[in-house]
């Protein structure tokens, strides 16, 4: 597992503990980083995510609900949720990472912690919102697949 498939994933455990828990996603971030406990401490690619998605929170629940529109968030799996969102800004709001590698990791990491269903799930709703992300002004439509 590669350097950022790790920290996606340590980010990924963030935002599922902080939903669990019911907390603050960004109190869970800090709570993290001063003490990482039995962990390694906590990538900086990880925190990068996390405070990219707690900083588009709203704009970004707004685009997966719109991209699934016959699966409301809370319908959704917390594991599934929160990959799709690290996914969209990964798509949306860092230019360091192609759309197929955002897509591509997010479907893996379903793979390994979700339901048999998810990978396609969440290929599905990236998939989406990659092909409307030129009308929204975010990613370039070159590097949107068809």
């Amino acid at each position: 597992m590669g350097a950022r498939t790790k920290a996606r994933k340590r980010a990924l455990d963030v935002l599922f503990e902080a939903e669990q828990r019911g907390e603050n996603a960004g109190d869970v971030l800090t709570r993290r980083l001063l003490d990482s406990g039995r962990e390694t401490p906590l990538p900086d690619y990880s925190a990068e995510l996390v405070r990219g998605v707690v900083s588009r929170w709203g704009e970004l629940n707004a685009l997966i609900t719109d991209a699934s529109p016959d699966w409301p968030l809370k319908r959704m799996p917390a594991v599934d949720r929160n990959l799709l969102r690290i996914g969209a800004w990964e798509l949306l709001f860092n230019a360091d990472v192609s759309v197929a590698v955002a897509i591509d990791e997010a479907v893996e990491l379903a793979r390994d912690l979700s339901t048999d269903d998810s990978p396609r799930f969440v290929n599905g709703v990236l998939g989406r919102i990659a092909r409307e992300a030129p009308a929204l002004g975010s990613v370039p439509a070159e590097d949107v697949e068809d």
